[in-house]
């Protein structure tokens, strides 16, 4: 039973959360009620069995206990602030979910907030999960997470779906806060795994919401492309005994060719509605890899040409490093390192380990072991996850 349940919690949290918002109007009470009604459906449905739609169930029983709420405490709530319902209070649960995502993710927002609100009311994840995530202690992330749900009602900020005139800028911001999430999964900053699959698979559903709610969409469709095709690749990240494994080294007969293939077409579908935007072209990166047999099969001309693309769309220092790594790859370590010097001064990189470890990975290939070693002492100083702390280790100590 508490398999169907927790089923339940990661295929129908957010649609009933957002379906008792509508009714609610206030985020905590549409949060509690929710929550009572999966503790409901571990005792109801042990007796009565699993309903034949367990969201419909769930949708129910939260809205009830949402109208006793209100009922209860009607006069208290007439003087609270609560969320502006500026669109009709029925609609499918599409929209529901539409105007959630959109309000999690309004600019008035800090961007860290964004992300904190999307995790815990779309993705379901608990207030201790997202602190973890973030490496921000509990309490910080819980009051995080409290004022922007105040924000969002003291403000005003009204609980809809943008109009056609500010959809694309609210859309960005959604997909920044989704490809921030799944980043954050995909290396984690620290700790003992290289990655943090909750949060990987958190991002990978709501992407996949984005693109079922916003079907015409280049971009959501694009970030969706990119997440799977480099999410193919998580089983050979690691090996038995939980080292990193490069991605020339990985046994590419284990990458997830379903997800390949998904990918793959929700990249041509992107490439269809329009020019090229930053998720779709990185995706096109992502599926450059994919589709090589063999690291030394893979078109590095094609990928360096991408990074162009990339740069004119999204400059960025981290966008120049990636770029840098391809030259080097293409043309020659020296090609790579001569790349790679100018960022040196770059001050959003001072802290980035990445850029320590490419120099360093070009300056062994270059028989330069010395400064090869120096590079990689760098990069350990600013390296927190501890299998990319053993990798580098590992490097270094092959030096001498």
């Amino acid at each position: 039973m508490r398999e169907a349940v927790a089923d339940a919690h990661r295929r129908e949290w957010a649609r009933v959360l957002a379906a008792t918002v509508r009714v609610t109007r206030d985020l905590d009470l549409a949060e509690e009620c929710t929550q009572d009604a999966y503790a409901q459906a571990l005792t109801t449905w042990a007796t009565a069995g699993v309903p034949q739609r367990p969201g419909a169930w769930l949708t129910t029983a939260a809205r009830n206990r949402a109208l006793d709420a209100l009922r209860r405490a009607a006069l208290l709530r007439r003087t609270l602030p609560l969320l502006v319902m500026d669109e009709p209070a029925a609609g499918p649960a599409e929209d529901d979910l539409l105007r959630l995502i959109f309000t999690c993710c309004h600019p008035a927002l800090a961007f860290e907030a964004r992300v904190a609100l999307t995790l815990r009311l779309l993705g379901g994840l608990t207030t201790a999960e997202v602190a973890r995530a973030f490496l921000v202690p509990q309490a910080t992330m819980a009051a995080r997470i409290t004022r922007a749900k105040k924000k969002i009602a003291a403000a005003r900020i009204p609980y809809r779906v943008p109009g056609a005139g500010e959809l694309g800028e609210r859309v960005d911001a959604v997909l920044a806060v989704l490809h921030l999430i799944f980043t954050t999964g995909h290396t984690a900053p620290a700790g003992a795994a290289l990655a943090r699959r909750d949060l990987v698979d958190a991002a990978l559903h709501l992407a996949r919401m984005l693109h079922r709610l916003l079907p015409g969409h280049a971009e959501a469709a694009g970030l969706l492309a990119l997440l799977l095709l480099t999410d193919a690749r998580r089983e050979t990240r690691v090996d038995a005994d939980g080292r990193l494994v490069l991605l020339a080294e990985q046994d590419r007969g284990r990458w997830d060719r379903g997800r390949i293939a998904e990918g793959t077409a929700l990249l041509a579908e992107a490439l269809r509605r329009g020019p090229p935007g930053r998720y779709a072209v990185q995706a096109a990166i992502a599926a450059v890899h994919a589709e090589a047999p063999a690291w030394a099969d893979t078109d590095f001309t094609e990928i360096v040409g991408l990074y162009d693309v990339l740069r004119e769309l999204w400059p960025s220092p981290v966008v120049e490093l990636n770029r840098a790594v391809a030259l080097g790859e293409r043309d020659g370590p020296q090609a790579g390192l001569d790349a790679l010097t100018p960022l040196l001064a770059e001050p959003a990189l001072a802290t980035y380990g990445y850029l320590s470890a490419a120099r360093a990975h070009f300056l062994r290939r270059l028989g330069r072991h010395a400064e090869a070693a120096g590079a990689y002492e760098e990069a350990l100083a600013l390296t927190d996850n501890e299998v990319e702390r053993a990798f580098l280790a590992a490097r270094l100590a092959e030096l001498g």
